[in-house]
Protein backbone atom coordinates (compact mmCIF):
# COMPACT_ATOMS: atom_id res chain seq x y z
CA UNK A 1 0.00 0.00 0.00
CA UNK A 2 1.21 3.49 -0.65
CA UNK A 3 0.54 6.73 1.27
CA UNK A 4 -2.83 7.59 2.59
CA UNK A 5 -4.52 10.40 1.13
CA UNK A 6 -7.57 11.96 1.82
CA UNK A 7 -10.28 13.61 -0.26
CA UNK A 8 -12.09 16.69 -0.23
CA UNK A 9 -15.92 16.38 -1.26
CA UNK A 10 -15.33 18.57 -4.42
CA UNK A 11 -12.92 15.83 -5.68
CA UNK A 12 -16.34 13.36 -5.60
CA UNK A 13 -18.89 16.28 -6.75
CA UNK A 14 -16.23 16.81 -9.63
CA UNK A 15 -16.38 12.45 -10.65
CA UNK A 16 -20.21 13.78 -12.02
CA UNK A 17 -19.36 17.53 -13.54
CA UNK A 18 -19.26 17.03 -17.01
CA UNK A 19 -18.66 20.47 -17.40
CA UNK A 20 -15.06 20.92 -16.25
CA UNK A 21 -14.21 17.58 -18.60
CA UNK A 22 -10.38 18.09 -17.40
CA UNK A 23 -11.76 18.02 -13.95
CA UNK A 24 -14.04 15.31 -14.03
CA UNK A 25 -11.74 13.02 -15.56
CA UNK A 26 -8.83 13.77 -12.87
CA UNK A 27 -11.70 13.62 -10.07
CA UNK A 28 -12.21 9.96 -11.42
CA UNK A 29 -8.54 8.83 -11.45
CA UNK A 30 -8.31 9.80 -7.68
CA UNK A 31 -11.82 8.04 -6.89
CA UNK A 32 -10.40 4.77 -8.71
CA UNK A 33 -7.46 5.22 -7.58
CA UNK A 34 -8.53 5.43 -3.94
CA UNK A 35 -10.60 2.71 -4.24
CA UNK A 36 -8.57 0.18 -5.76
CA UNK A 37 -5.58 0.88 -3.59
CA UNK A 38 -7.25 1.40 -0.76
CA UNK A 39 -5.09 4.38 -0.15
CA UNK A 40 -7.54 7.38 0.03
CA UNK A 41 -9.81 8.29 2.57
CA UNK A 42 -12.61 10.42 3.33
CA UNK A 43 -14.60 11.69 6.54
CA UNK A 44 -18.70 11.52 7.44
CA UNK A 45 -18.31 15.80 6.59
CA UNK A 46 -17.13 14.62 2.82
CA UNK A 47 -20.10 11.99 2.72
CA UNK A 48 -22.73 14.33 4.11
CA UNK A 49 -21.57 17.32 1.91
CA UNK A 50 -21.85 14.85 -1.21
CA UNK A 51 -24.85 14.04 -0.96
CA UNK A 52 -26.94 17.13 -0.27
CA UNK A 53 -24.99 18.62 -3.75
CA UNK A 54 -25.09 15.38 -5.19
CA UNK A 55 -29.08 14.75 -4.86
CA UNK A 56 -29.85 18.54 -4.62
CA UNK A 57 -27.65 20.36 -6.97
CA UNK A 58 -26.51 18.27 -9.70
CA UNK A 59 -27.50 18.80 -13.39
CA UNK A 60 -29.11 15.14 -13.01
CA UNK A 61 -30.03 15.03 -9.44
CA UNK A 62 -28.70 11.68 -7.74
CA UNK A 63 -32.26 9.45 -7.66
CA UNK A 64 -32.57 7.70 -4.13
CA UNK A 65 -31.40 4.40 -5.79
CA UNK A 66 -28.37 5.92 -7.16
CA UNK A 67 -27.60 7.52 -3.98
CA UNK A 68 -27.80 4.17 -1.86
CA UNK A 69 -25.67 2.23 -5.03
CA UNK A 70 -23.15 5.09 -4.36
CA UNK A 71 -22.82 5.38 -0.89
CA UNK A 72 -22.74 1.24 -1.06
CA UNK A 73 -19.85 0.95 -3.86
CA UNK A 74 -17.95 4.69 -3.06
CA UNK A 75 -18.45 6.38 -0.11
CA UNK A 76 -18.80 3.21 2.09
CA UNK A 77 -15.02 1.97 1.60
CA UNK A 78 -13.29 5.31 1.49
CA UNK A 79 -14.80 6.66 4.59
CA UNK A 80 -12.90 5.75 7.75
CA UNK A 81 -13.23 8.87 9.84
CA UNK A 82 -16.14 9.89 11.93
CA UNK A 83 -16.89 12.54 14.46
CA UNK A 84 -15.52 12.44 17.61
CA UNK A 85 -14.66 14.88 19.99
CA UNK A 86 -10.69 14.89 19.87
CA UNK A 87 -11.72 16.08 16.36
CA UNK A 88 -13.39 18.70 17.24
CA UNK A 89 -10.98 19.73 19.49
CA UNK A 90 -8.19 19.44 16.82
CA UNK A 91 -10.68 21.41 14.16
CA UNK A 92 -10.36 24.16 16.62
CA UNK A 93 -6.71 24.10 16.83
CA UNK A 94 -6.38 24.34 13.22
CA UNK A 95 -9.24 26.83 12.70
CA UNK A 96 -7.16 29.33 15.04
CA UNK A 97 -3.75 28.39 14.10
CA UNK A 98 -4.06 28.09 10.40
CA UNK A 99 -7.26 30.55 9.88
CA UNK A 100 -9.16 28.00 8.27
CA UNK A 101 -13.22 27.79 8.81
CA UNK A 102 -14.47 25.04 11.22
CA UNK A 103 -15.45 23.50 8.43
CA UNK A 104 -12.02 23.59 6.39
CA UNK A 105 -10.60 22.64 9.92
CA UNK A 106 -12.35 19.93 10.18
CA UNK A 107 -11.80 18.28 6.75
CA UNK A 108 -7.88 18.94 7.44
CA UNK A 109 -8.44 17.84 11.23
CA UNK A 110 -10.08 14.59 9.82
CA UNK A 111 -7.15 13.81 7.57
CA UNK A 112 -4.72 14.16 9.62
CA UNK A 113 -6.59 11.99 12.23
CA UNK A 114 -6.17 9.20 9.32
CA UNK A 115 -2.34 9.97 8.99
CA UNK A 116 -2.89 10.96 5.52
CA UNK A 117 0.55 12.50 3.80
CA UNK A 118 -1.99 14.40 1.75
CA UNK A 119 -5.39 16.28 1.11
CA UNK A 120 -6.60 16.85 -2.28
CA UNK A 121 -8.79 19.79 -2.77
CA UNK A 122 -8.80 22.84 -4.87
CA UNK A 123 -10.21 25.07 -1.75
CA UNK A 124 -7.30 25.46 0.33
CA UNK A 125 -3.74 26.82 -0.41
CA UNK A 126 -2.17 24.54 -3.08
CA UNK A 127 1.24 22.90 -1.35
CA UNK A 128 0.42 24.29 2.21
CA UNK A 129 1.58 21.87 5.12
CA UNK A 130 0.08 21.61 7.98
CA UNK A 131 1.76 18.84 10.49
CA UNK A 132 2.47 16.06 8.09
CA UNK A 133 0.13 17.09 6.00
CA UNK A 134 0.65 18.53 2.33
CA UNK A 135 -2.19 19.84 0.76
CA UNK A 136 -2.54 19.37 -2.77
CA UNK A 137 -4.79 20.97 -5.74
CA UNK A 138 -5.09 18.27 -8.54
CA UNK A 139 -6.95 20.67 -10.46
CA UNK A 140 -3.40 22.94 -11.36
Amino acid sequence: MGDKFFMDSNILIYTFDSRYPNKQKKARELVANALSTQTGIISFQVVQEFLSVSTRKFDSNLTEQEAQQYIIQVLTPLCQVFSNMPLYIQAVKIMKRWKYTFYDSLIIAAALQARCQKLYSEDFQHGQVIETLTIINPFL
